[in-house]
């Protein structure tokens, strides 16, 4: 029990369709999984009582070598519970495709999610607002998110709404999530990528349709522009940010960041990396 205080139960507690979906195919997956390991355990135990060295009923057959019964026994119910547990696995796996759209009523909400050295900036088109480390949503809507990274390799993780993902520089993958119901979601970087990586957190906030609409209009009166410059200032590693908006976005700039249009970041640097690649660049030179 100790050992299990770090852990927590984010992803069995899903607050969306698709975290939901997860949990069942983790929970079926045990289920099946069990129905093998309770059996061999009760009769390890069983086995191992009856033929105790006080049991003189157990027969000793010290010559026994084969039965073939048996040994289809022994192969044909682990074969058929690794068919049933690969098939039920695939199946719901592939319905729950990152970039398959949810099935919903609402249009869903466009998000363009690019991830720094170490913050995470949220880009919504439509509303041509932005934020930093705080994405802000309305509950019960679908969210179509397109997400990229500055520099190097990170992933894209809010346990309680669903999938993670990977981001990277110069592509484009695409998850689709939802929030049932109104709440604050803890999301995080899942993937190391240096000094910063243990502070590179955000928050998602789920509220009611009214107030996502009267948070971008509060937006649109308050902050700076997140021009090419904005841009540039945020490839500047920093760390543990306190999530702050942009009241107007520049158009097409998640398109440039992807296309390369814009510088990409430093990535993640040491004293000591640093340090040893100006001593190989002198050891070259000379």
């Amino acid at each position: 029990m100790l050992a299990l205080c770090g852990c927590h139960l984010a992803v069995l507690s899903p607050a969306g369709p698709v975290s939901e979906g997860e949990r069942t195919i983790l929970l079926d997956s045990l289920a099946i999984m069990l129905c093998i390991v309770i059996p061999t355990i009760v009769a390890t135990l069983a086995f191992a009582f009856w033929f105790r060295a006080s049991n003189s009923r157990a027969v000793y057959r010290p010559n026994w070598a084969y039965s073939g019964r048996l040994e289809l026994i022994v192969w044909s119910i682990p074969a058929l519970v690794i068919f049933f547990l690969g098939g039920i696995a695939w199946i719901s796996a592939h319905l729950l495709d990152p970039a398959e759209p949810l099935k919903s009523a609402a249009e869903p909400l466009e998000v363009e999610v690019v991830s720094l050295d170490w913050k995470w900036l949220f880009i919504y088109p439509r509303q041509s607002v932005a934020s930093v480390n705080r994405m802000v949503v309305p509950a019960g809507v679908p969210l179509s998110l397109r997400i990229t990274s500055s520099s190097v390799f990170n992933v894209f993780f809010v346990p309680q709404l669903g999938s993670e993902i990977y981001s990277m520089y110069g592509m484009t993958t695409r998850l689709n999530l939802e929030a049932d119901h109104p709440g604050d979601y803890f999301g995080l970087s899942a993937h190391f990528s240096g000094d910063g990586f243990p502070g590179m957190a955000f928050d998602v906030q789920a509220v009611s349709a009214q107030e996502f609409t009267a948070w971008v209009a509060a937006r649109h009166r308050a902050g700076p522009v997140l021009d090419d410059a904005a841009y540039r200032g945020l490839l500047t590693q920093s760390q543990d940010l306190q999530p702050y908006t942009y009241r107007a976005v520049r158009a097409g700039l998640f398109e440039d960041i992807v296309g390369q249009r814009l510088p990409p970041g430093d990535g993640p640097t040491t004293a000591r990396t640093t340090a040893s690649a100006l001593a190989v660049t002198a050891q070259r030179r000379n």
